[in-house]
């Protein structure tokens, strides 16, 4: 059962720790494809930390790993991603003259995949 949600990609300090090391290291791999999400969404949508999701917008989609956090720190129906590829396959290509993509409220539909292969 897939469910819209708002998305917001940003920065991090993890991910720009992560980012010294090189884009193509685990870490920052690690960061840029996990998007984090509402704990009490995670439990309507079945999902755990680690389970696999699909989000898709207007511009495309891409497949993430969900990372839960307190309704406190992530209100209902707001995603976060940390800037990086997957969250550029979100993004389109309008800038609003800025140069830089559209990455605050983004619509996308949150489709649940299930747990991790290993």
């Amino acid at each position: 059962m897939a469910e819209t949600m708002t998305l917001i990609a940003g920065r991090t300090s993890k991910q720009g720790t992560s980012l010294k090391a090189g884009k193509l290291k685990d870490d920052y791999i690690s960061v840029t494809s996990t998007v984090e999400m509402n704990a009490e969404d995670m439990a309507r949508l079945g999902l755990e930390d680690g389970d696999r999701v699909r989000l898709t917008s207007a511009a495309g989609e891409t497949v993430l790993t969900c990372l839960g956090r307190k309704p406190e720190d992530l209100p209902t129906g707001l995603l976060f991603i940390a800037y990086g590829p997957p969250s550029s396959q979100l993004m389109g290509s309008d800038t609003a003259l800025t140069g830089m993509p559209l990455s605050k409220n983004l619509e996308v539909e949150v489709e649940p995949l299930g747990k991790a292969e290993t």
